[in-house]
C-alpha cells in the first residue's frame, strides 16, 4: 500500500475502520477460539504477555483472564522483554497467551518457544496474514495496518482477548457485551468534532493521560500513541502512581486526559481531576455521559458508551487515537511513519531494527 503525505493518512481509515473490524473478529474461528479456551482453562499458570502496544493489550488481558475467565491469580501479564530475559523459568505447564500484530517480536516468540518446552498450552493473539511466533492456536485479528501507528489492531486484540476470556469462564453476558462493541464504537466516532477538540488542546508543554483500573493500560497506549503519532512528549500514569509523585511536574500549559469510567476506581480518578484542575492544567476527562463531579472539573467532557468497565479500554482508547491522529495533522507531523522519514531519527531506528 502507498504512503501518503497528507490528510487523510493510513491511520485515519485504520480507526474509522474498527466496528467492521470487529464484526468480523471471531468469524470462522469459533473452533479455534473453543480450544484454546479449553486448553488454558486447564493451566495451572497462565502468562499473557506482548512488547509494545501489545504489552498494554495483555495487561487488560491479566484482568480478563482473571475475572471473565475465572483464572483468578492463575493469570498473569508480563512483558515478553521481561519473561525472555529476566524470569528464570515459566512453570512446568504454564500456558501462554502471546500478542503481537505483527508475529515477528523476538521476546515473544522466544516465551512461547519455553512455554512449548515445558508442555504448556500456547495462544497466538496476532494480525492476519502475520507469520505467527509458533504458537499451538493462533487467533488472527485484523490484517497487517499500513500504518506504523497500530489503532484497529489494538482494540482487536482487545476484543480477541475478551472473547478468548469470555470462553475460558462461560460468562455468556461478557460475550454478548462484545458482539454489541461495533454498533458503540460506531456511534462513539461520530460523536465529537474531533478536529475542533485537537485545535482546542493543541500545543501544550506537556501530555499526561491517567487512567485506573483496566485503564491503566489505556493511559499507556494513548502516551505511547501521541510519542510515535503526533511526535508530542507524553505521559501515562495510573491515577495512584500519578499521585504519589508525578503531579508535582504538572504544569499550567499542560493537558490531562483522564479515562474514568464507572467502575471500583473511578473515586481516585476524582482526586487526579481535583489535582490538576487546582494546579491549571486542562483537563479532558472521558467519563460516564452523567458523571457531573469529574464534569465539573474538566474543561472538556467525552462521553463513553455504557460498557462494563472490563471492556472499557476498547471503547475509551478511541477517542484518544482520534485526538492524537488530528494534533498530528495539525502539527504537520506523519502519523503512519514512527518518524522513519526524517534522517535522525530514521538512522536511530535502523540502528535498533532486529
Amino acid at each position: 500500500m502507498s504512503a501518503r503525505s497528507e490528510h487523510p493518512f493510513h491511520m485515519h481509515d485504520a480507526i474509522y475502520a474498527q466496528p467492521g473490524a470487529l464484526r468480523l473478529l471471531t468469524r470462522g474461528q469459533g473452533a479455534v477460539l473453543t480450544a484454546a479456551a479449553g486448553t488454558l482453562a486447564g493451566a495451572g499458570q497462565v502468562w499473557v504477555t506482548g512488547v509494545g502496544s501489545s504489552w498494554h493489550a495483555a495487561l487488560v488481558g491479566e484482568l480478563l483472564f482473571a475475572q471473565a475467565g475465572r483464572l483468578g491469580p492463575r493469570a498473569r501479564a508480563a512483558h515478553a522483554f521481561e519473561l525472555a530475559h529476566s524470569w528464570p523459568d515459566l512453570g512446568d505447564g504454564a500456558a501462554v497467551v502471546a500478542v503481537s500484530h505483527r508475529g515477528m517480536q523476538r521476546d515473544v516468540a522466544d516465551v512461547v518457544a519455553r512455554a512449548k518446552s515445558k508442555g504448556g498450552a500456547t495462544v497466538a493473539v496476532t494480525g492476519k496474514g502475520a507469520v505467527g511466533p509458533g504458537a499451538e492456536h493462533a487467533l488472527g485479528t485484523v490484517e497487517l495496518e499500513a500504518s506504523g501507528c497500530h489503532t484497529v489492531s489494538y482494540t482487536t486484540a482487545l476484543a480477541m482477548l475478551a472473547a478468548l476470556a469470555a470462553a475460558v469462564g462461560h460468562d455468556d453476558a461478557l460475550g454478548r457485551e462484545v458482539d454489541a462493541l461495533p454498533d458503540r464504537l460506531a456511534f462513539l466516532l461520530g460523536q465529537e468534532s474531533w478536529e475542533d477538540l485537537a485545535a482546542k488542546f493543541g500545543g501544550r508543554r506537556r501530555y499526561w493521560v491517567v487512567g485506573a483500573g483496566p485503564n491503566t493500560a489505556t493511559a499507556l497506549e494513548a502516551a505511547l500513541k501521541l510519542n510515535e503519532a503526533a511526535w508530542i512528549p507524553a505521559l501515562g500514569f495510573n491515577a495512584e502512581q500519578f499521585l504519589h509523585g508525578p503531579w508535582a511536574a504538572l504544569e499550567p500549559d499542560d493537558a490531562l486526559f483522564l479515562i474514568a469510567p464507572p467502575g471500583p476506581t473511578r473515586a481516585r480518578c476524582v482526586d487526579v481531576a481535583r489535582v490538576a484542575s487546582a494546579i491549571g492544567a486542562a483537563v479532558v476527562a472521558l467519563v460516564a455521559e452523567n458523571d457531573r463531579e469529574i464534569g465539573a472539573l474538566a474543561a472538556e467532557t467525552i462521553a463513553l458508551p455504557e460498557v462494563p468497565e472490563l471492556l472499557s479500554p476498547i471503547t475509551a482508547i478511541v477517542p484518544l487515537q482520534l485526538l492524537t491522529y488530528h494534533l498530528a495533522v495539525q502539527a504537520g507531523a506523519n502519523p503512519d511513519t514512527v518518524r522513519a522519514e526524517q534522517p535522525a531519527h530514521g538512522r536511530a531506528r535502523a540502528a535498533v531494527a532486529p
